[in-house]
């Protein structure tokens, strides 16, 4: 096959790939997009792989999160054309973890060894990296992709998002061994063998619940404003935001109400105590508690992104600790990036790393605030002690494109990793109540502004992901790739 050929699947079976997760979901893109990849490597020969990969994953980003160009260019004012540069050049880096996976690849070794194990470690082993190095951006991680139809969801209480990462790897190294093989049966057979076992296994999986219930269910209510982002800080209609909360979280009758990120557009201090005393009114008639977005700063001058609580229980506050760059905070040396982007409250201080979860409606919750959920191992420090986890979001930054069902899908995750219920509230979408098994059971659309009710049931234990966290995965992928390497040296040395 013609080198510039290979380059050009590559960069196609990159973006379908990208359709295997929400909002289209077809998940069986996800192995079959990687094993087009594997079978790739091996066509291009002794050309670079890392271009190959380097392809696939721009293909995989340009596509997936393309969602970047509306933040940067209707909402942070960015030029089209620089905001349009700036996407690209945001995925072009992103695809240098896929390119760098690829270049594990080695014409001169077995290939066997290669598929069925050294590229899906590889693979993992870049995502993991991905998601941790530079602050992180664990987003499109491919385990998100199997969440919550595929068997291989079945891993994720196990294994975590990366665990079910390699699964996926895993099983596209075997189609592509399989596919490799055709004319040996037995050979192909050994491929398609593996991946029935995956399959097995993660079905197997599916069907243990590795936590209790915990207490009585709760009635929740959701509260989905729909604030257009550009009345959302204007402060001659700051009161009309905090009118609408009020009045939608008073039009319930349920023991926890969560309002999203930043309802209330003013600081905490700020806020007029009538309007706190009105909340805490609606929590506590309710024998319950309201949760509102809101910033809060401190005598230093510093602000920060925070949930207050208002009800039965006295005040509670969590700040977020995971900051997203270039939106919430300006690394060192950027600050002349204030100057392009003008979204309000852009240089956030940093809450605690470990906050105790809240203590409200007769349940343990544990909140976080908007990119933190992508962050499953910092969501499992609030475990065991907490019952119910809580996520709120403003995702109007990203209008309506893939960003908000994918955020909700990574929601689901947790939701897995966990063995908790999600309860996620947002400005304009996706406000949802997820299960234990990561299905949502009930959804509110997008951009519309309303109420989600239904019921929440609190749990306890931990799953071994939440006992464990990215370690093992990692080890093991590091481990593998270690041992393949030196296997590969000692037979060179024999030779």
């Amino acid at each position: 096959m013609p080198i510039n050929l290979c380059y050009v699947l590559a960069l196609l079976a990159g973006a379908l790939s990208a359709l295997a997760f929400a909002p289209v979901g077809v998940y069986p893109l996800a192995p079959l997009g990687l094993a087009a990849l594997f079978l790739l490597l091996r066509q291009t020969g002794t050309a670079r792989p890392f271009v190959t990969g380097w392809l696939f994953g721009l293909g995989f980003f340009g596509v997936g999160v393309s969602w970047v160009y509306v933040s940067l260019h209707t909402y942070g004012g960015m030029a089209a054309p620089l905001a349009l540069l700036a996407t690209f050049l945001f995925c072009a880096l992103l695809a240098l973890f896929p390119g760098l996976a690829s270049s594990f690849w080695d014409h001169r070794k077995a290939e066997r060894a290669q598929f069925l194990l050294l590229l899906p470690a590889a693979w993992t082993l870049l995502e993991w990296v991905r998601g941790w190095i530079f602050t992180g951006f664990p987003w499109l991680a491919t385990g998100y992709s199997q969440v919550p139809d595929s068997p291989f969801a079945g891993y994720a209480p196990l294994l975590g998002v990366y665990g079910v990462s390699f699964v996926t790897a895993l099983s596209a190294g075997g189609l592509a061994w399989t596919w490799r093989s055709r004319g040996n049966l037995a050979a192909a057979s050994r491929g398609m063998m593996l991946v029935l076992v995956l399959i097995a296994g993660g079905v197997a999986l599916k069907a243990i619940n590795w936590t209790q219930p915990h207490g009585a269910p709760l009635s929740v209510a959701l509260v989905q404003g729909n604030i257009p982002q550009e009345m959302k800080w204007d402060p001659e209609l700051a009161a009309a935001s905090l009118k609408i909360y009020r009045q939608l979280a008073d039009s319930t009758r349920a023991r926890l109400v969560v309002l999203p990120e930043t309802a209330l557009p003013v600081f905490f201090l700020d806020l007029p105590e009538m309007y706190k005393n009105e909340l805490r009114r609606i929590g506590q008639e309710r024998g319950g508690d309201v949760l509102a977005g809101v910033p809060t700063g401190d005598s230093s001058g510093a602000y920060l992104n925070s949930v207050a609580s208002f009800g039965a229980e006295p005040t509670q506050f969590y700040h977020k600790h995971h900051l997203v760059p270039f939106g919430e905070f300006i690394p060192p040396g950027f600050g002349w990036v204030l100057r392009l982007l003008h979204i309000p409250l852009s240089d956030f201080s940093r809450g605690g790393a470990s906050q105790a979860p809240f203590s409200v409606a007769g349940q343990k919750v544990a909140v976080n605030i908007c990119y933190e959920d992508a962050f499953g191992e910092e969501i499992i420090h609030a475990l065991p002690a907490a019952t119910l986890l809580v996520n709120v979001s403003n995702d109007a930054w990203f209008g309506d494109g893939f960003a908000a069902r994918q955020h909700r899908q990574i929601s689901q995750m947790r939701a897995l990793e966990t063995g908790r219920m999600v309860l996620r509230a947002t400005n304009t979408g996706s406000t949802a109540i997820i299960d234990i098994k990561g299905r949502v059971v009930s959804e509110m659309d997008l951009f519309r502004r309303g109420i989600l009710q239904g019921q929440a049931q609190g749990y306890q234990g931990l799953t071994p992901y939440a006992r464990w966290g990215n370690l093992p995965v990692a080890v093991a992928v590091l481990v593998l790739l270690f041992v393949l390497g030196r296997g590969q040296r000692l037979v060179k040395r024999k030779r």
